[in-house]
């Protein structure tokens, strides 16, 4: 997951409202979002090379959701999927913050990541590139591959969208999000990151939807956590089709939270 855009306790609807893009290479095998087999409580999408997973949530609220902290220059070739500290999460009964806890004491293990996790209580935010682990006010965030927050174009474009959709306090329409999360424009030199790759490669990661011939974003997703209990996960995957990315499929999963064990 490369752009997680999310608003917490600031709607008379929604408790959370989360929409996210996952960028990944177009040859990684990925399976949608569903219930998983072997964990019919756990909703999200599947990473099939390493069987971890980037977002998802759980019937009884809880959530959780990575991005890659992006520092060339400290990657590990054999460090751990980062995958599995959502997967783990949602599979576990631990508390967000007690998670987060065990987490930060393994955290070097693990090339750079945004983890974010909560439940139906509070929800918490830890990166290993941070400064320990931080409890989510109310409010609209943004995480990249940087920290929470960092002033990136597309989070600043991407809060400021969001926010303009919550204005009505109206319920959502997911079209008028997945809208958002499909602009692809390109910000200006000036304004890009220097994140440690090259200007080429600066330009192409910069738009809140990415595009490249091998590289680009593979799907976007909504989740919405209604304040009496209803919780809808939407996912809308892409193919690639030279330069650019059309949509493949959407589909939409909805539920009752049920209370927790």
């Amino acid at each position: 997951m490369c752009l997680i855009l999310f608003s917490y306790d600031t709607h008379p609807f929604y408790r959370m409202i989360l929409a996210a893009n996952r960028d990944e290479y177009y040859n990684r095998p990925t399976a949608p979002v569903s219930f998983l087999d072997h964990a019919p409580d756990v909703l999200g999408g599947l990473d099939l090379k390493h069987n971890g997973m980037w977002l998802g949530v759980t019937r009884t609220g809880r959530l959780a959701a990575i991005t890659n902290f992006r520092d060339p220059g400290l990657e590990m070739s054999h460090a751990p999927s980062r995958g599995f500290l959502v997967k783990e999460f949602l599979l576990g009964k631990k508390s967000p913050q007690s998670y987060l806890q065990q987490i930060k004491s393994v955290g070097d293990r693990y090339n750079g990541f945004n983890l974010l996790v909560g439940d139906r209580t509070d929800l918490f935010y830890y990166s290993n590139r941070g400064n320990g682990i931080q409890k989510i006010k109310p409010g609209t965030y943004g995480l990249s591959n940087h920290l929470m927050d960092t002033p990136w174009p597309k989070i600043a474009k991407g809060k400021g969208a969001l926010k303009r959709l919550l204005e009505s306090n109206e319920k959502i329409d997911t079209e008028d999000i997945f809208a958002m999360l499909k602009d692809g424009a390109i910000p200006p030199d000036d304004l890009l990151p220097n994140t440690g790759v090259d200007l080429d490669w600066e330009r192409t990661l910069s738009p809140l939807f990415i595009t490249s011939e091998l590289y680009g974003t593979r799907s976007s997703s909504i989740v919405l956590v209604e304040r009496g209990g209803d919780i809808t996960f939407t996912e809308r995957t892409f193919i690639a089709d030279g330069t650019t990315s059309r949509e493949e499929k959407t589909r939409k999963i909805s539920f009752k939270m049920l209370e927790a064990d």
